[in-house]
C-alpha cells in the first residue's frame, strides 16, 4: 500500500532553544524532510546587518542586536511557510513571541545543559559566553529562558541522539500536533 505524500505545512515551524541545542543543524535537516525552505535566524541578522554576531555585539551592543533580532523574525514569520532556526534570545522579546504564536509552530529543543555545554566550549564565536563559563552562563540563561520557551507548542528533548533521531522526534511531535489541530478545527 503506497502512502500519501503529506502536503507541507502551512505555517512556519519555529525551533526555539538555548544556544547550542542543534537549532540550526536539525532544523536544516528537518526543512529537508518537510520539503519546506530553512533560514537560521542568526545567519539572516548577520546578513541584514553586514556583520558578524561578534561585530554586532562588539560595536552596537546586545541592545541593538536584540532589537536588530526582532525586525528580522518579524520579516522572516510574515513571510511565507519555512523551517526558521531562532536565535536563543529570540523569544525574550514579547512582539517576537506573539508573532510566533500567531505565525508559527514552535518546537522547544531542550537538552540536558551539560551536554549542551560541552557542545558550545568548542568554538569560541558566542559574545555571550566570551571568557566565560559556558555551564555557568547556560544555567543562568536556562532559569530565565525556559519559562518562555515553555511557551512553544511542543517540546521535544533532543539529548545526545543524533541529528536524525531528533528530526525523527519532533516530525513525529509536530504530526500528532497538527492532527489534534484539524480535529479540534472540524469540532468548530
Amino acid at each position: 500500500m503506497r502512502r500519501r505524500a503529506n502536503p507541507p505545512p502551512r505555517r512556519t515551524i519555529a525551533l526555539v532553544g538555548l544556544m547550542g541545542v542543534g537549532k540550526s543543524s536539525v532544523g536544516r535537516r528537518l526543512a529537508n524532510r518537510l520539503k519546506l525552505p530553512f533560514a537560521d535566524g542568526d545567519v539572516e541578522i548577520e546578513a541584514a546587518a553586514g556583520m558578524t554576531i561578534a561585530e554586532i555585539f562588539a560595536s552596537m551592543g546586545e541592545g541593538e542586536f536584540r532589537a536588530g533580532e526582532a525586525r528580522v523574525m518579524r520579516r522572516l514569520l510574515e513571510g511565507p511557510p519555512i523551517v526558521l532556526a531562532t536565535g536563543g534570545g529570540a523569544m525574550m522579546n514579547a512582539e517576537t513571541r506573539a508573532l510566533l504564536r500567531e505565525r508559527a509552530d514552535t518546537v522547544w529543543l531542550r537538552a540536558d545543559l551539560g551536554v549542551i555545554a560541552e557542545r558550545v566550549a568548542r568554538r569560541d564565536t558566542r559574545p555571550l559566553l566570551r571568557g566565560r563559563d559556558p555551564r555557568e552562563v547556560l544555567t543562568g540563561l536556562a532559569e530565565t529562558r525556559y519559562p518562555l520557551y515553555a511557551e512553544a507548542d511542543l517540546t521535544v528533548d533532543v539529548g545526545e541522539g543524533s541529528h536524525g533521531q531528533a528530526v525523527d522526534a519532533i516530525h513525529r511531535e509536530l504530526r500528532r500536533h497538527w492532527r489534534r489541530k484539524r480535529c479540534a478545527e472540524t469540532k468548530t
